[in-house]
């Protein structure tokens, strides 16, 4: 009688979840599949609208000028909010905060595709911008925490580490296909279905870890916040006004003041955003800087020859993106490849080889001309960039992630994905500047462009330029003023 009563007494103890844990109980592999999917999301809508704002543009009756917003709205709202969105994921709970962050980008994907006026589609890519910001650094954290040091964490950051990178070039696939089959609005609203799926996901198969007792720092959230947008629109204004344009300097100058006061201020509060200590390690802090430079050269490059496909070889949206699918296949062989190498040899070999691959592409970049065709031209160079990227970028959030309190995962997720942010943003600033210094053309007047990362000493588009079949490239390709609004290019006169 009395073993009846003990095994009656303790069944509901062992059916009984643990709080936060997932509802489907431990699957990593489908855990990831989430985070990833996340993740992916992030990144492609940095990109798939690209190819679709020509159409956007007579859809929607946008000016040259606001148009480029489309692109700027998204980029300006997550690099500006990312370091706040990780420091939410430490205090309200991750998974919480990574399902709000998903819903909101939702929802702002349905009300940008249904958009009837310009206003309306920028506001909801600022909204889908700040929903990334919230979602992209818990997404990191948890993945950090389902897997622990080894191995599996290897695997799992590779294949984040693989969307990261080439989640760029899958978006301009992904949107020429929408955009040319279907209709621009697609580039938005393939975001609904997954995002529900993601969201209903989340409680079944991701666990809520213990959240730290704290509170904002609400003068760090806004020096941050602001000094870190601050920083983005420099760059912004730089890819389409000059570096010495005075909105651009007056931008920089502004994102030092504030980012000066906020490294002044973290230094002295006790529940930093950005907890200083994660800067103290040489390595975490050099890993910083690195995955601020890498981006740079790899969204530098990667855009050029996006404006350079469209505008001097006449591609097709769809077919440009294509362009680019050696990169992608590379970078995603290199997930399943480097984990288990790194598991052996550790990452500083990877770190040594991938950034001098990228070095060289973009060296090799320099030597493009309006002739050299695809083959000839291109092909060698993307097979670099994606070994290039492929080797480096899991190795260096390895880095920068090993040995990370559990207390300061957001906050050093959030810094990992600032400075990604802020690399692509300078890639996008800096190759469309090179022409414009030699020549000494306004951008808005000039009638060529000359890529200091790209093609050098000669003009993409205007009166020396021709397409295949002697077509001037300019009437080939209708994304060429969008583009130049955008800031990808200055490419074609008017």
């Amino acid at each position: 009688m009395s073993v009846m009563a003990t095994a009656s007494a303790t069944a509901p103890a062992t059916g009984t979840r643990p709080p936060g844990a997932a509802r489907r109980g431990d699957r990593p592999g489908i855990a990831l599949a989430v985070i990833v999917t996340c993740q992916l999301m992030v990144i492609l809508d940095a990109t798939v609208v690209n190819v679709a704002l020509p159409k956007i543009q007579s859809s929607l009756h946008f000016s040259a000028t606001g148009l480029s917003w489309v692109l700027n709205a998204y980029t300006l709202a997550l690099g500006g909010l990312l370091l706040l969105g990780g420091r939410a994921g430490d205090i309200l709970g991750r998974r919480r905060v990574f399902a709000a962050g998903v819903a909101l980008f939702t929802a702002a994907s349905l009300a940008g595709g249904l958009a009837t006026s310009a206003g309306w589609l920028l506001a909801a890519r600022a909204v889908q911008g700040v929903g990334a910001a919230v979602a992209a650094p818990s997404a990191l954290a948890l993945l950090m925490i389902t897997f622990g040091e080894g191995p599996a964490r290897n695997r799992a950051l590779g294949l984040y580490s693989a969307v990261s990178a080439a989640g760029g070039s899958i978006g301009l696939i992904l949107g020429g296909m929408l955009t040319d089959w279907v209709s621009w609005r697609w580039v938005l609203f393939i975001n609904v279905p997954i995002g529900i799926a993601v969201v209903a996901a989340v409680p079944l198969f991701l666990t809520e870890p213990t959240r730290r007792p704290g509170r904002f720092d609400v003068a760090g959230a806004l020096a941050s916040t602001a000094g870190t947008a601050s920083l983005v629109y420099g760059f912004i204004r730089a890819a389409a006004d000059g570096w010495s344009d005075r909105w651009t300097l007056a931008a920089f100058g502004a994102a030092a003041v504030l980012l000066t006061g906020f490294v002044a201020h973290e230094a002295r509060t006790p529940q930093p955003i950005l907890p200083l200590r994660l800067l103290a390690d040489r390595a975490r802090a050099a890993g910083y800087l690195t995955m601020l430079l890498l981006p740079a050269v790899l969204f530098g490059a990667f855009f050029f020859l996006v404006q350079y496909l469209q505008v001097v070889l006449g591609y097709s949206p769809l077919r440009a993106g294509a362009a680019f699918l050696p990169l992608t296949a590379l970078i995603f062989g290199c997930s399943r490849i480097v984990p288990r190498l790194v598991s052996r040899y550790g990452p500083a070999v990877f770190l040594r080889t991938g950034p001098v691959l990228l070095v060289v592409a973009a060296v090799w970049l320099t030597r493009l001309t309006p002739d050299a065709g695809y083959l000839a031209g291109i092909l060698g160079p993307i097979t670099l960039l994606g070994l290039g990227g492929g080797l480096t970028f899991m190795p260096l959030t390895t880095v920068i992630l090993g040995r990370v309190a559990p207390a300061d995962s957001g906050a050093a997720s959030g810094t990992l994905q600032t400075m990604q942010q802020l690399g692509a943003c300078l890639g996008r600033g800096h190759p469309a500047r090179g022409g414009q210094r030699r020549s000494g053309a306004h951008p808005r007047h000039q009638h060529g462009v000359r890529g200091r990362h790209g093609v050098r000493g000669v003009r993409v588009a205007g009166r020396g330029a021709r397409g295949p079949q002697g077509v001037s490239p300019t009437r080939r390709s209708p994304a060429v003023r969008p583009l130049r609004a955008a800031g990808f290019a200055a490419a074609a006169p008017g």
